[in-house]
């Protein structure tokens, strides 16, 4: 297992991700005529994110996903391999996997925040779905890499572990979870909860993934409040 706690963290206060893209399954993302799936997790953190999507897009796109991930850069899968970015938000890191030679698919149940990351990411190859933990509905794995950036901390403690399953299930034998958690001050307008990175190891370790890499680092954004943890846990191979 590694540890690193230096540098500092770009993801935003949660949630991150026109011609439609066929998803997973057939799946066709934001067709009007078909009802996003919705979660309750997902309904509590929609409205503030669906208001501020213009305003979170230059945000997030701010910082590169090189800079937010550098810590971890060096235990990503080799490419190709199949990548599931979850509360995708804007696209950053999910436009970054794909021009990495991954196959991305990026979830987001916020409408406004698909609508910009595909505006801004048209030049790439990404699977653009709805969907939020903790049921993931329109997703099918598996994945060699999922990435949880800045979402984790949405779920309450009830959720947390279905969900952990969840991912647990659409990971690859070998295929790794990258998670961010963000700490401080819970913003009044989002559905947020705090978390620590040592009862998300423990969940992980109920479903049956063990941990390879623990870090902490500030806000990239320049939040002197802000802080977050950094994780990469693993399933077991065949």
């Amino acid at each position: 297992m590694t540890r690193s706690s230096n540098g500092r963290s770009g993801d935003g206060d949660g949630d991150r991700n026109g011609d439609r893209d066929d998803g997973p399954g057939g799946v066709r993302a934001d067709d009007p005529h078909t009802p996003a799936p919705r979660d309750d997790a997902a309904s509590g953190v929609q409205p503030y994110y669906a208001r501020s999507a213009a305003v979170l897009a230059e945000r997030y796109e701010s910082v590169s996903f090189e800079t937010v991930h550098r810590d971890v850069l060096h235990l990503l899968p080799g490419a190709p391999a199949r990548a599931a970015d979850i509360g995708a938000g804007t696209g950053r890191d999910a436009a970054a996997l794909a021009r990495r030679g991954y196959d991305v698919v990026a979830v987001e149940p916020v409408r406004e925040l698909r609508q910009v990351a595909r505006k801004l990411h048209d030049d790439v190859p990404v699977a653009w779905l709805p969907g939020a933990l903790p049921a993931l509905t329109p997703l099918t794995g598996p994945f060699d890499l999922i990435l949880l950036s800045a979402v984790w901390m949405h779920l309450d403690e009830g959720e947390r572990e279905p969900a952990m399953r969840r991912l647990h299930d659409l990971l690859a034998p070998a295929g790794r979870l990258f998670v961010s958690l963000r700490h401080g001050p819970l913003p009044e307008e989002r559905r947020m909860f705090h978390v620590s990175a040592e009862e998300t190891v423990a969940t992980a370790g109920r479903c049956g993934l063990r941990v390879i890499h623990t870090g902490a680092n500030g806000d990239e954004l320049g939040r002197d409040e802000v802080h977050w943890s950094r994780l990469v846990l693993e399933k077991g191979g065949i």
